[in-house]
């Protein structure tokens, strides 16, 4: 008899790792799915969803005919994940909960369990692929690049990648859909989820409230006028349009690309002063930026790449941008850029890329 290896999946419940399953399964793997609950403070409020994406994910396994099991890491998340993303907002920078959920739950905490269970690998719905070179693993983008998940995944390590499958990584969203149609799963409808990584889609501000103090303070313009008051430095990122509650304010004489209706955007931040700085206009010049740098350096083949010119993102949702790297010691590195960079923002990740092969990154301290 013919040993089956064990692949156990991460069912989320959406429409991505029911795919990722089904297809596994096609391959002859012998899947269990997982449903990781990792979030429990008002769980029984209107925004979190994870009963409801729990009901979807074992619909899912029970129309594929796997096993599905529910693992509580909520308190792993707290302390790995949570903790973190408070730090970083309090001292005024925007984490991506997501990279740092990758690395310490889903590729960590849920491969750990996986391999208690007898995996020989893990699997998720992201879009994104792994392929072996020379011994070593490389992270590749998914190939529809309009969904490419490499950006948060950027932090796995080689250990993590050789255990990782990324089945839908080869297929664009319309094929996952078109499967899920013709298998008939029970959430081929369901749309994306976009809240932070499973804490759900909430009112951002009033959850951050709960647990960050307010200490309101004033907003300036670039001439420093007070143009109004903020509610709290930690409740804005750079770049930020909406909800500055200084709409009706004008900027005479159309300076710099703003103009006299020009929106405002949030340029800087001081912690010390404790004050909001916004600009009018999309294309000021407070707003761009030559170069960066990053420290909490990870490169996925466990050492920097050389010096030299690689494709970046600052942000997720972004073509990549030609750089030049210039590593620096204990994990830092630093970026220059070709063209200006738009609304560089302390916390977000600067990940790095050698055409498709995602190479790693780090956690932006400043720009320049």
């Amino acid at each position: 008899m013919n040993h089956k290896p064990r692949v156990v999946v991460g069912l989320s419940g959406g429409v991505d790792s029911a795919v990722s399953a089904y297809l596994l399964k096609q391959q002859g793997y012998d899947v269990v799915g997982i449903f990781m609950k990792n979030w429990e403070d008002d769980d029984d409020s209107e925004y979190c969803s994870s009963n409801e994406d729990f009901v979807d994910a074992a619909s899912v396994a029970d129309v594929i005919g796997i096993e599905i099991e529910h693992v509580n890491f909520a308190s792993e998340y707290k302390d790995r994940v949570f903790a973190e993303f408070l730090r970083e907002y309090q001292a005024g920078r925007t984490p991506n909960p997501d990279v740092l959920c990758n690395a310490e739950i889903k590729f960590k905490a849920f491969l750990d369990h996986a391999m208690r269970l007898g995996a020989e690998k893990i699997a998720t719905g992201h879009y994104a692929r792994v392929r072996q070179r020379e011994g070593r693993f490389q992270l590749l983008k998914g190939l529809d690049d309009t969904k490419d998940q490499s950006y948060f995944l950027h932090r796995l390590n080689q250990a993590q990648l050789s255990k990782t499958l990324f089945p839908v990584g080869e297929l664009r969203k319309t094929e996952v859909r078109r499967v899920a149609e013709e298998i008939r799963l029970p959430n081929a409808k369901k749309k994306d989820s976009t809240g932070i990584c499973f804490i759900g889609e909430r009112p951002f501000r009033d959850f951050l409230n709960r647990y960050i103090s307010k200490e309101p303070g004033p907003i300036k313009d670039e001439r420093g006028r007070v143009i109004g008051q903020h509610q709290g430095l930690s409740f804005y990122t750079l770049g930020q349009r909406q909800g500055l509650g200084i709409g009706g304010v004008k900027e005479r004489g159309a300076q710099r690309g703003g103009g006299e209706h020009a929106p405002w955007f949030v340029a800087r931040k001081d912690m010390e002063k404790n004050t909001l700085w916004v600009v009018q206009g999309h294309d000021h010049p407070w707003l761009k930026s030559l170069a960066l740098d990053a420290n909490d350096a990870s490169w996925v083949a466990g050492q920097p790449p050389q010096e030299g010119e690689y494709g970046s993102k600052a942000r997720y949702r972004q073509s990549d941008s030609p750089c030049v790297l210039a590593p620096a010691a204990n994990g830092a590195f630093h970026l220059a850029f070709s063209e200006p960079q738009w609304a560089v923002t302390p916390g977000q990740s600067a990940v790095l890329y050698d055409g498709e092969v995602c190479l790693g990154g780090g956690v932006i301290n400043a720009k320049a």
